[in-house]
């Protein structure tokens, strides 16, 4: 069976889920857009990484685990100079082995203006 979380951090302009999860399988996104204001978030790439992984930790307790229940990550950054700082703050959320597996792309450009990240992750949980 197929379950849609829903906590309100997916773009409302877009028909697309917070979160989906099937069994102990759980399978979300992540833009640097506050929840409340529906904004995205000013202060560069730190700023825009930790909404992100906010969002993606709000969406994950939804679904009955945390940020230890990751296994894969997916970062977007539409520049490579933003690695160290988006690395910076990646690195206070995952502190302990095991770490999730994790892809960094650099591409053109994201869909929504202002925006300089965006993460997909998997997770386990159970």
């Amino acid at each position: 069976m197929i379950e849609a979380i829903e906590t309100g951090i997916a773009p409302s302009s877009v028909p697309i889920s917070d979160a989906v999860r099937a069994g102990q399988q759980v399978w979300l996104v992540a833009i640097a857009e506050d929840p409340v204001s529906g904004e995205i978030v000013d202060g560069g790439i730190e700023a825009q990484t930790r909404r992100c992984l906010d969002n993606l930790d709000i969406a994950i307790r939804a679904a009955g685990g945390t940020l230890a229940n990751l296994v894969m990550l997916q970062i977007f950054l539409i520049d490579a100079a933003d690695a160290p700082g988006m690395n910076a703050v990646y690195r206070e959320y995952f502190t302990a082995k095991p770490y999730p597996v994790r892809a960094t792309v650099v591409v053109k450009e994201l869909l929504a203006k202002g925006l300089r990240i965006e993460i997909t992750a998997q997770g386990v949980l159970g």
